[in-house]
């Protein structure tokens, strides 16, 4: 009778091939996993016959490769993955957000002038006139899930208003109004205090929708006044100096990916 092998002898031998699955991905993917670029930019410089793999250019964006063994190059000049980086700046108002502006104005990037670092990138916008919480990574995929509305993490502001927000107002916010052909709804709005004349209110969103409280006070005829993002997920701006910049702790960085559900993927 021919012997059989004990089961956790076929598990092991199962184990490698699914390890090496999981490491193919198209070469488009590859460059943005390793930091180089978005993907969008990757299928560009691929396009443009730019990238090569092992030697030799590689012109279609979803081409498969093992990651693990693959060497890949842009222009000539080899891709490593780069090390991960977690930045939050305390946006001034006036800053547009984008790493050059045809108009000459100033951006975020000139507070990062001490972070040289080629491919970071914001995670999402906040306009011109906004301020507050907008974190910075090279870490496309981090990025990709924390913006993904179906994750539904929460960004907080404090947004002051030309008038007194009664609750029937405060009341049409969560319950949703329609702007411009789109539905706009805020998960949570609540006051904050108010003076005779304005008020202060915090809002919470969980779809990252252009302008989307300024277009809803305005489509309920008031007027935003400022509008400072205070949180993303349980990760708070705290007293961190306008205009200043710091890393993530570890424990921030796990707590964003635990509210986005990475680390439940990872698992599964």
């Amino acid at each position: 009778m021919r012997e059989r092998r004990p089961p956790h002898k076929r598990r092991e031998r199962a184990k490698p091939a699914a390890e090496a699955a999981a490491k193919r991905v198209t070469l488009s993917r590859a460059l943005s996993k390793l930091g180089y670029c978005s993907r969008t930019q990757a299928e560009r410089l691929i396009a443009e016959s730019r990238v090569a793999v092992d030697g030799r250019i590689v012109s279609d964006a979803s081409a498969w490769l093992d990651l693990a063994t693959a060497r890949i190059s842009v222009d000539g000049s080899p891709v490593a993955a780069e090390a991960k980086i977690y930045l939050m700046l305390n946006k001034p108002r006036g800053l547009v957000t984008t790493r050059h502006d045809p108009e000459g104005r100033p951006t975020v990037y000139d507070c990062l002038k001490g972070f040289d670092i080629p491919h970071l990138s914001p995670v999402g916008r906040l306009d011109k006139a906004s301020e507050g919480l907008l974190l910075f990574t090279n870490d496309t995929e981090f990025a990709q899930v924390l913006l993904d509305p179906v994750t539904h993490v929460t960004k907080t502001y404090h947004v002051q208003v030309d008038r007194i927000m009664d609750d029937e107002t405060l009341a049409a916010m969560t319950s949703g109004i329609r702007h411009d052909g789109e539905q706009l709804t805020a998960t949570a709005a609540r006051r904050l205090r108010q003076g005779d004349r304005n008020s202060w209110i915090e809002v919470e969103l969980d779809e990252g929708r252009n302008r989307q409280i300024r277009r809803m006070l305005e489509a309920l005829g008031a007027e935003c006044l400022r509008l400072v993002r205070v949180a993303i997920g349980g990760l708070e701006l705290g007293e961190l100096p306008k205009g200043a910049v710091r890393a993530l702790t570890d424990a921030e960085l796990q707590a964003l990916r635990r509210k986005a559900g990475m680390e439940r993927t990872r698992r599964n």
